[in-house]
């Protein structure tokens, strides 16, 4: 551990002696003298166009020439070896979340930074982030997205992202407004689009700070969908939003028209990156189709035609969240199917990776980039906003919720609620954003305003929220991976669901679904998955995806906890109470359930006449009967039982038979004049009370006696 802090170090060290290098001009270098006239240096003009050295060098430093890849470099291994120092840091990742320690990070970083070049670090452009980091975590997050879960709960999530944000939107920024308002000394010269503008940069819910921390969590599927697929949608509206006030504040003035044309925008920009998506994505899946000999190149495509997607998208000024996020999810079924084991694997680990990286340096980069000389304190407008984004965002969920469960017929519970208001958790996306706002006299002040509600929501609800979900008591993730026979069972429910839907003429989830796939069977399937991999039956595919990932290891699974580790040995007083527990609840249940066993369980029940004799009533025939004996296994009229057996008339029943020896009771008459006779019933209980009177010590011996009834009369 010691040795993974002192390599980070040496790493910062090294981040600032190339910073030191680089305040150095290059009009203070040294430059060569009295060089000689050569075939470099123009005479008449007195410049020199090529610098020659008088002599050979034998070692010589050229940091410019490497100064980006080098830095670049070392960024990453600075935020790698972070990362690996906080897994290997004991007990802090069970109280800390891994974003709030990278943070702490990259503040420690950027204040040596700060206090040895006396000038702000190096900050996080809004280009390098939209363009280089944020498209890796998308696409991870959409490729690997449980697709059923997804869009089941579509509905949901849209509810949420669509209204939830406009709610969030519009809420905070009038009401920012009004605190603006009523502080018209300080705070009167930020106008209602300003406002409106700051309300849609902060009421982004980061995807990287949400999977960050309800990953480690690990909590049941349909909260981790609902909170995944809301902050990650809300990305696409809030960013539409920024650059829609962003427009308006352009405007010399903002008409009713112009409202009406920014609502239809919102809908272009979002429907526009979602078919710039499916193309893209069809486009991968038919490229991996003629993959098959050249496996190597595989992988390539997946990540080309993914980023191709979100550049296309950023260059028609459509959503590049929802194309990246499109082409993963259109792509993955088909292209899993064309491609080798290993190119799965080297998809898989490699889009993992990747991602990684790109949060690591986020949390990183966030932390350097808040020292700065730009900030501005104003307490109402910073406690305000604070105040207001929880207000809004719990009001939001709350009534939204009460809407959409009237729906549903898996209901948000309200701890579930409560989880989801709280993990409204910001980052890089707002900090992002608020650099690119126009410069104006309280711009400095969103930025200290975005600053704080980022630590604040990363570090104090990051950190409370797990505790939080342990005392609420929020279900868990299963461990297990899903079986094939559970697998199975719940694709007969949908298709079972879907028959039902079709017969009773109700279009729901489960009709279109089912609709799906029967076109995507029909068409999609035999035009992007070649011949030889279109497995015949749906069963298989199951079978073989589940021994995929029984191979490669459930790497998202809850890790299993030792029970023995955290165990402590019993106190002798803890191990009495035990022990009395236990044998006063054995007492009080032997007390209260009778005794049974094989001699005296069919004894009793024909002690209270509540047992019969089976059978089964024809009009065709006469019965014949057969005792088979307990002990030596001998049949009597065994002859005459093969004559008259009917496979479809024949009835066993079981009935104590007295031991011929012991008891004094006479040879009773035949089962079938017991079912026929009326008298019979006398006879039984006869037999009953001379049973009774039978010594304690002997168990009747039980009788088994088969009645036939055949269709000849014997």
């Amino acid at each position: 551990m010691a040795a993974l802090w002192t390599c980070s170090l040496l790493l910062s060290a090294c981040l600032l002696w190339p910073a030191c290098l680089a305040l150095t001009p290059p009009a203070e270098l040294p430059q060569p003298h009295n060089l000689p006239p050569s075939l470099g240096f123009n005479s008449s003009e007195g410049s020199l166009s090529v610098d020659l050295p008088m002599a050979l060098r034998v070692f010589s430093v050229d940091y410019h020439h490497v100064q980006a890849p080098f830095e670049i470099v070392l960024w990453i291994m600075l935020a790698s070896l972070a990362k690996l120092g906080f897994h290997w840091s004991g007990r802090v990742p069970a109280v800390v979340p891994e974003s709030c320690l990278l943070i702490m990070v990259g503040l420690l970083v950027g204040g040596v930074i700060y206090g040895v070049r006396h000038s702000a670090p190096p900050t996080l452009s809004a280009d390098a982030f939209f363009l280089f980091l944020l498209p890796p975590i998308v696409l991870d997050a959409g490729y690997f997205l449980p697709g059923k879960l997804f869009f089941e709960n579509l509905g949901t999530i849209l509810w949420y992202a669509v209204l939830g944000t406009l709610w969030n939107v519009l809420g905070i920024g009038l009401s920012l407004y009004g605190v603006c308002l009523l502080a018209p000394s300080s705070l009167g010269d930020i106008s209602l689009l300003h406002c409106l503008l700051f309300g849609s940069l902060i009421a982004a819910v980061d995807p990287v700070s949400v999977l960050s921390v309800f990953q480690e969590m690990h909590v049941n599927d349909q909260l981790h969908i609902l909170v995944f697929g809301e902050s990650l949608l809300n990305d696409a509206v809030t960013v539409v939003l920024y650059k829609l006030f962003e427009s308006f504040l352009r405007l010399p003035s903002v008409s009713g028209l112009d409202v009406l044309l920014g609502g239809c925008r919102v809908l272009v920009v979002g429907l526009g990156g979602l078919f710039v998506g499916f193309f893209f994505g069809l486009v991968a899946a038919l490229t991996s189709r003629f993959t098959y000999r050249a496996q190597v190149i595989a992988p390539l495509f997946v990540f080309l035609y993914s980023y191709l997607s979100y550049l296309t998208s950023e260059m028609l000024h459509l959503s590049g969240i929802m194309a990246i996020m499109t082409c993963a999810v259109t792509m993955k079924q088909y292209v899993e199917a064309n491609v080798t084991e290993r190119s799965k694997t080297s998809i898989q680990y490699f889009l993992k990776m990747w991602s990684s990286v790109s949060e690591t340096l986020i949390f990183i980069f966030l932390g350097v980039s808040t020292i700065q000389d730009v900030h501005m304190w104003s307490w109402p407008f910073v406690c305000s906003t604070l105040l207001l984004c929880l207000i809004w965002r719990a009001t939001g969920v709350l009534l939204l919720t009460a809407v959409v469960n009237t729906l549903r017929r898996n209901t948000v519970t309200f701890r579930d609620q409560f989880i989801i208001a709280y993990g409204g958790l910001r980052g890089a996306i707002c900090f992002s954003l608020v650099f690119l706002i126009d410069d104006f006299p309280k711009k400095r002040l969103f930025i200290t305003t975005t600053i704080v509600v980022i630590l604040f929501t990363v570090f104090v609800q990051g950190m409370t929220i797990k505790p939080l979900v342990e005392l609420l008591d929020v279900k868990r993730k299963k461990r297990a991976l899903p079986t094939v026979s559970e697998e199975i069972h719940s694709r007969l429910i949908d298709h079972l669901l879907a028959g039902i839907e079709d017969v009773v003429g109700y279009w729901g989830q489960h009709y279109w679904k089912d609709k799906f796939e029967q076109f995507n069977k029909k068409y999609l399937r035999r035009f992007l998955i070649r011949e030889d991999h279109q497995t015949p039956s749906s069963i298989l595919r199951v079978y073989q995806e589940l021994e995929r990932r029984d191979q490669r290891g459930d790497e998202e699974a809850p890790p299993l906890v030792d029970l023995r580790s955290q165990s402590r040995p019993l106190l002798p007083e803890e191990m009495d109470s035990i022990r009395r527990i236990l044998s006063r609840n054995l007492q009080n249940f032997n007390n209260k359930t009778p005794a049974y066993s094989r001699h005296t369980l069919h004894q009793e029940a024909t002690m209270d006449g509540t047992r019969k004799p089976l059978y089964r009533h024809q009009s065709l025939g006469e019965r014949s009967t057969c005792n088979t004996q307990g002990e030596d296994g001998e049949f009597r009229d065994s002859r005459r039982v093969r004559s008259g057996l009917s496979r479809s008339h024949t009835v066993c029943s079981m009935s104590p038979r007295p031991a011929p020896q012991d008891s004094p009771v006479p040879a009773a008459t035949s089962p079938t004049r017991g079912l026929l006779d009326p008298e019979s019933s006398a006879a039984r209980k006869e037999q009953v009370s001379l049973r009774q009177q039978a010594p304690a010590g002997r168990t009747p011996k039980k009788q088994l006696s088969f009645v036939l009834e055949s269709e000849k009369q014997q």
